[in-house]
């Protein structure tokens, strides 16, 4: 049996809309972290390339297609999780085809950049607002 790895991987994205807002989304009941606020996406499977992972995860959570060569890769945070430790890859994705609805997120927001500061948010999400500022 293979042991799991110290290092979990994880993608999100920024969806920047057209008034340059972010979308977020809070995390349900019943999961870790409940009632948080974070940036959709999800852990990356095992020979999985991390834009892949992110395609999947935002079809999954929102219900949209995001297209691998418009994903700019911006900034990761590296966050102690246990006995594991979270790398968190953010990409911005500035279009996507369908409308976000919550699949699997309690509610989600479209908020400025400076907005997210008021939220709650899982201790990696947290410190990439500040760059978010800057990009949109």
């Amino acid at each position: 049996m293979l042991s799991e790895s110290p290092i979990l991987l994880v993608v999100a994205a920024a969806m920047i809309d057209g008034q340059g807002r972010v979308l977020v989304q809070q995390r349900p009941e019943g999961k870790p972290m409940a009632g948080l606020w974070e940036f959709p996406g999800g852990k990356v499977e095992p020979g999985e390339l991390p834009e892949a992972a992110l395609i999947r995860e935002i079809h999954e959570e929102l219900g949209v297609a995001l297209a691998a060569d418009r994903l700019t890769p911006a900034v990761f945070a590296s966050e102690g999780l246990g006995a594991r430790h979270l790398l968190l890859l953010l990409y911005l994705a500035r279009d996507w085809q369908g409308e976000p609805e919550a699949r699997h997120a309690s509610a989600l927001q479209w908020l400025q950049p400076g907005e997210l500061r008021g939220l709650a948010m899982p201790p990696a999400d947290a410190p990439l607002i500040g760059l978010l500022e800057r990009l949109v």
